[in-house]
């Protein structure tokens, strides 16, 4: 079932479960943006690890 499908009812088990999943999901994306970003900002600073 997809939201568009005509069958689509929202009743409470749906949005209880799409707000989880939404909410999971801008976590994981948050954290991972911010650790994409953190790891571009630390080599443009040129922090890192010189010990290869």
């Amino acid at each position: 079932m997809f939201p568009f499908s005509f069958e689509w009812v929202w009743d409470m088990d749906h949005i209880v479960f799409h707000g989880g999943l939404w909410y999971a999901l801008n976590i994981m994306g948050l954290g991972m943006t911010y650790c994409i970003i953190k790891a571009a900002w630390d080599t443009y600073k040129g922090k890192g690890g010189h010990n290869h």
